[in-house]
């Protein structure tokens, strides 16, 4: 065991974060630490790190073991690059090279037992920056740094003038490379794309040390954690098994504590009513009976309420009208910004009920593209078009659509002038904003609140072509999942960006990714994009060079010749599939009446008619003729 809480407990005034929380961490065990926003998960990790006291409890870290912890935001200044930021953490053998830089020179001009003395030293040093893999450090800072999205013209950039997105990245470089003997990460793939998440989740795996890990991002859990410590109203559970195995636990026992509540409410609710009648008898034998039931009654354990997943937000989706079935059409368009080509000859096609996620690394211009589409950037060269009776619903993930001088009850208000107070109040309970904080100021809200309070406005507009950016960040889990749910049920439209991989699994019908200056276009969800991505890639979006050619007239862009090719290889699978099928079953029926003859000719009063006989061998003969053509088709389709 590495880590271990004892009953830590922790409130702040009237509320009651954490109460008499304990679990433990073994060593290199990897660890998810999950609940809803608000539940106290940060709040348990700086509690850990001594940056807040618990009011009662204690932590206990296995004696000589380093914790290193990334907190959700950072603020690094200084004149180092980012290169030599994540340096600071090889000092060690940065000192180590320059002392056997310095015994080398001093070897040059010792002798006799001098020299035996630096010899040994030297010896004992060399060994020593072997094991601590002096050799080979530029090339693991060079590996973390490119796995977390730098590029090697970024690492010459001062880490001051970084954004705070770039901050958390060195930092969590920097953590990863001092290899402290248990890891804390609060949130450690926001401001990562889909690829240096890959990336994390292969070096925690094999990441010698313990992990602790709070994060929103489910697939990731899935693919890093063996054990899942959840909190929930102050209290914490831990679960065996990654995020999925403790979904499916969660919900068996939520369901059987939500019925052994509502039994014994109803056995209550049945001694209450029976005392109530004995005490109206008014004999002092039937008092006393009453009496009697109270005490036990009043003995009884009583089971809290579970707390209910509707109390999370509910989100109903309905277009005001249907759109045409022809939703967008983007033809050969192309964006850039001086410095930085985006993409060019871009081309496809959505239609009416897809569900489409948009996907790329950083910087290649998802956002840009959602901006596009959405009027508010021009593109450089191209066009899209929209169908008859688009309504575009759009998402901001920097929230642009709100008043940050406005209460939320007047965003809504403002916006929807038509709707009721009592209309309003009940869109924005569905949204967890309940009673007074309706009247809170846009401004004063957090990122996760701001994000509720959009997406109320755009449930509100009833559109049927949903463009949104980055839905789930700053939402939990559980919120995630009612999001999911609405969209599945939506009978609209919808293109999104985003990074959330288990969210992409759970909605969306087909991928498009913007790689190499195109999109790739994948009928699937993001398991199929992964199996297919190198060969589409490849095929579809080779690497290009660093300069944008002008498409030619009447080019066809490689992109629409993934959607229309990938279109007819999947109808040809299904083809064949079924052809294969209704060959099988044919098969069957022709060997089985094939026996069935056999067994017939044998009979006493068939083999003795000639006539029957020759009916059946006729019979037999075209079967075997069918059969040989059959088994020839089997073969080719197989």
């Amino acid at each position: 065991m590495i880590l271990s809480c004892q009953g830590v407990s922790k409130a702040f005034g009237e509320k009651v974060i954490l109460d008499d929380a304990s679990f433990h961490i073994e060593e290199r065990e990897k660890a998810a630490l999950i609940g809803n926003n608000g539940a106290g998960k940060t709040t348990l990790l700086r509690i850990i790190m001594g940056e807040i006291p618990s009011d009662s409890g204690t932590v206990t870290l296995a004696k000589d073991s380093r914790i290193g912890y990334l907190a959700q935001y950072q603020d690094i200044q200084g004149d180092l690059t980012i290169y030599e930021e994540l340096l600071t953490t090889k000092q060690y053998i940065l000192d180590m090279e320059d002392r056997m830089r310095a015994i080398e020179k001093e070897m040059k001009h010792a002798d006799g037992g001098e020299l035996e003395h630096l010899m040994n030293a030297y010896t004992r040093l060399t060994h020593e920056f072997e094991l601590e893999n002096g050799y080979a450090y530029k090339s693991e800072l060079t590996g973390v740094l490119k796995g977390l999205g730098f590029s090697e013209e970024d690492f010459g950039q001062k880490v001051g003038i970084l954004s705070g997105g770039q901050k958390t990245r060195v930092a969590l470089g920097k953590l990863l490379l001092s290899r402290p003997d248990i890891l804390l990460l609060d949130e450690p793939t926001n401001h990562l794309d889909m690829e240096s998440i890959a990336w994390l989740e292969n070096y925690l795996l094999n990441y010698p040390g313990a992990v602790f890990i709070v994060s929103h991002d489910r697939y990731f859990l899935d693919k890093v954690v063996t054990k899942v410590v959840e909190i929930e109203a102050g209290h914490v559970t831990c679960f065996p098994g990654n995020y999925s195995s403790f979904a499916e636990k969660k919900a068996r026992l939520r369901d059987a504590q939500y019925k052994a509540y509502l039994n014994q409410q109803r056995e209550i609710k049945h001694q209450e009513a029976v005392i109530v009648k004995l005490k109206s008898f008014n004999r002092e034998k039937s008092i006393r009976r009453a009496e009697s039931r109270e005490k036990m009654l009043n003995k009884m354990q009583r089971i809290e309420k579970p707390v209910e997943i509707q109390t999370q937000m509910r989100l109903s989706l309905e277009p005001r009208t249907v759109s045409g079935n022809d939703v967008l059409t983007v033809e050969n368009l192309a964006k850039s910004f001086p410095g930085q080509p985006l993409f060019s000859n871009v081309s496809f096609q959505i239609k009416r009920g897809e569900r489409i996620a948009l996907i790329g690394n950083n910087g290649t211009g998802k956002t840009t593209m959602l901006k596009i589409l959405n009027g508010l950037l021009d593109p450089d060269e191209g066009r899209y078009t929209l169908g008859t009776k688009v309504q575009i619903g759009y998402y901001d993930q920097e929230h642009h659509v709100l008043h940050s001088d406005k209460t939320i009850f007047q965003e809504i208000s403002d916006a929807y002038p038509t709707l009721t107070e009592t209309e309003i109040r009940n869109m924005l309970a569905a949204f967890l904003f309940t009673g007074e904080d309706v009247f809170k100021e846009i401004s004063s809200l957090s990122g996760g609140e701001r994000g509720r309070v959009s997406l109320a406005k755009l449930m509100l507009s009833e559109a049927n072509f949903l463009i949104l950016d980055e839905p789930t960040n700053h939402l939990d889990i559980a919120s995630k999942e009612i999001l999911e749910e609405a969209l599945n049920s939506y009978t609209g439209t919808v293109l999104y960006v985003s990074h959330d991989r288990y969210f992409i699994n759970q909605t969306a019908t087909r991928i498009l990714d913007l790689t190499n200056r195109a999109v790739v276009n994948y009928i699937g969800d993001y398991d199929y994009y992964l199996e297919k991505k190198e060969e589409l890639t490849e095929k579809y979006a080779p690497h290009q060079e660093e300069t944008i050619e002008t498409p030619s007239a009447g080019a066809v862009s490689e992109s629409k010749l993934t959607w229309q090719q990938q279109k007819e290889e999947q109808a040809l699978k299904r083809k064949k599939e079924n052809e294969l099928k209704k060959t099988e079953q044919r098969i069957e029926e022709l060997e089985t009446r094939d026996r069935e003859i056999d067994d017939t000719l044998v009979l006493p009063d068939v083999c003795t008619d000639p006539g029957r006989c020759a009916e059946l061998s006729r019979e037999k003969d075209a079967i075997q003729k069918e059969l040989e053509e059959l088994y020839e088709k089997w073969e080719a389709l197989a």
